[in-house]
């Protein structure tokens, strides 16, 4: 039977990738793509002797660790929805945002869903769910900036759609490809990108918090060589004390979004990275896919606009009466 969109892309990356690591936790421990898979089925049984069915919502609370990736994974094998929430709001803000979904369970720390992996073990099994294109896969708040949060819901045919749109057919090779989690899981650019990562074999570094100097050390030792993230973050990386004495050959991109990126910034960023930069601007309730400028592009779209369209999309500017300027 066929599962969902991403736990039918786990279980083909388990396959493909085997023993590669996914995931490599702040502590060093490594999640392997067969591992991800096979934990994931485990937790999915658990979930199940739980009560979550298809159709059900798991809230996802913990924090940004490669337990909350086998979450969300198990989730999608019953054809139930994740309500991703930032662990870093306030208690009252966690308990709005789940309270508009209605969890069947909410799984609020790495304990947690370690202990469901120990459940699942010893549970006979489930019956997967069917692909069903029109299903509630995720759901992601808002970033609540001009009040509560609300969700943006994203189905098994969104996620597929933005995979789509950001590596069309291409899959991994024998060469991981390394990169760091720079979001939180819980925002959107992570939760609807999942099956992206997964399909092209990426192993994620996760950091315990954002620090310049970690981000820099981690860069350089891995060999990535697309740093995302937001101008802020820019503009830190390229104070450090250290920057122009590190071998940062390896940079070949820098995509920020979430902020503004002063023309000055992306010109210094570009001029010290001797990397490409490029700005995305979007919202969470597009999945993370609005504009961008072109790396490469020159200096009248990179520094002073934030792009065109990317494929597939529609965009409209309007006036504050909702009229459409041409």
């Amino acid at each position: 039977m066929t599962h969902s969109y991403l736990s039918e892309i786990s279980s083909w990356a388990a396959k493909r990738f085997g023993a590669r690591p996914a995931f490599v936790d702040p502590d060093g421990s490594i999640l392997t793509y067969e591992d991800l898979d096979l934990r994931s089925t485990k937790v999915a049984a658990a979930m199940n002797a739980r009560g979550v069915r298809e159709g059900s919502v798991v809230g996802l609370t913990l924090g940004s660790y490669s337990q909350w990736v086998v979450a969300y994974v198990a989730a999608s094998k019953l054809g139930a929805a994740i309500a991703a929430v930032n662990p870093r709001l306030t208690d009252f803000e966690r308990s709005a945002c789940l309270d508009k979904v209605d969890p069947a369970l909410v799984i609020e720390s790495v304990d947690d869903q370690e202990r469901l992996v120990s459940e699942g073990s010893a549970t006979s099994g489930f019956d997967p769910a069917a692909l069903d294109e029109a299903r509630a896969a995720a759901i992601v708040f808002t970033s609540g900036t001009t009040g509560l949060p609300k969700g943006a819901v994203f189905t098994d045919r969104q996620l597929s759609a933005i995979t789509r749109y950001d590596i069309g057919d291409a899959v991994g090779g024998d060469t991981p490809i390394a990169q760091y989690g720079s979001t939180q899981f819980a925002h959107v650019g992570f939760t609807t990108k999942l099956p992206w990562y997964l399909k092209l074999g990426t192993t994620t570094h996760l950091l315990e918090r954002w620090k310049a100097t970690d981000v820099l050390d981690l860069v350089e030792r891995e060999r990535i060589s697309t740093i995302g993230g937001v101008a802020p973050q820019v503009a830190l990386l390229l104070r450090d004390a250290n920057f122009d004495e590190r071998d940062l050959s390896a940079v070949k991109l820098l995509v920020m979004g979430g902020a503004m990126s002063p023309p000055a910034l992306v010109e210094e960023a570009r001029r010290r990275f001797g990397a490409d930069y490029s700005i995305r601007w979007s919202s969470t309730e597009s999945g993370g896919v609005g504009t961008s400028t072109a790396p490469g592009a020159p200096d009248s779209e990179a520094l002073y606009t934030v792009g065109r369209p990317r494929p597939g999309m529609g965009l409209e500017i309007r006036d504050d009466e909702g009229n459409i300027v041409e």
